[in-house]
């Protein structure tokens, strides 16, 4: 139970890879501290943590909303009294070729993937500071460094990632608070079943391992880096991509 008596707050973990880090931090002894936007799944979510045995705090907020993260952040710590670990993993795509790309499309991605990392950030950091200590673990990707056709957008705001982790690293490094990122590469997850025979192959084509990850090995990544044992590495962004990067 390494993470014992610590809360850990993941942002769009109703399904994914976010549902995978939230389970498999409470696996590990966190209580958690979630957000999702459809009802449903946030109930799926909390029964299964609460099933392991730990305390668990669902909330339907926009992380988009500065007021609304803010109230989460505050409802988070009236239960629970810490943020101990912070995991920025919300994240949508809304692919579309850059000649076509809008800019609702633009924004969107951009409001999502990276002003809501900004904003939660800002709420949780408070607290981490006040008690000298945190870790904070942003979702980045691989098509952050390798870029992506159709996803200008997303991989713009997945490369912004990695400055803001690398900043923060270095500003919040003075109060024992570590902010490292992770890279999944493409993992088996909702959003890559909808391709095509073709397009599965193209990716596959790519990667080394011959397979796409799974959604709990990107979550043993987060874990790692949350935990003790990396308590001397902040400012890195640690790749789980099969060797496509």
């Amino acid at each position: 139970m390494q993470f014992e008596n610590q809360v850990a707050l993941v942002t769009g973990a109703g399904r994914g890879i976010g549902k995978a880090i939230a389970l498999d931090l409470a696996q590990a002894g966190a209580d958690i501290v979630f957000t999702n936007r459809t009802k449903s799944l946030a109930e799926e979510t909390r029964a299964e943590i609460e099933a392991l045995g730990r305390k668990c705090l669902a909330v339907q907020a926009d992380v988009t909303e500065p007021e609304a993260v803010e109230g989460m952040v505050a409802q988070a710590l009236e239960q629970f009294s810490t943020i101990d670990i912070l995991v920025n993993n919300a994240g949508i795509t809304s692919d579309q070729l850059f000649m076509r790309m809008t800019p609702e499309n633009w924004r969107k991605v951009m409001s999502v993937n990276l002003d809501g990392m900004f904003y939660v950030t800002r709420a949780v950091i408070k607290t981490m500071v006040k008690q000298r200590r945190g870790r904070i673990i942003n979702i980045t990707s691989v098509v952050g460094f390798t870029g992506n056709p159709g996803q200008v957008n997303y991989s713009s705001a997945k490369s912004a990632v990695v400055g803001f982790t690398k900043s923060i690293a270095r500003e919040l490094g003075s109060r024992n608070i570590t902010c490292n990122a992770v890279a999944p590469g493409f993992v088996d997850t909702d959003m890559t079943r909808v391709l095509n025979e073709s397009q599965r192959k193209a990716i596959m084509d790519q990667i080394p391992l011959g397979r796409m990850g799974t959604v709990e090995e990107i979550a043993k990544a987060v874990r790692f880096i949350a935990s003790e044992d990396a308590g001397y590495i902040s400012g890195t962004v640690i790749h789980v991509n099969g060797g496509m990067f």
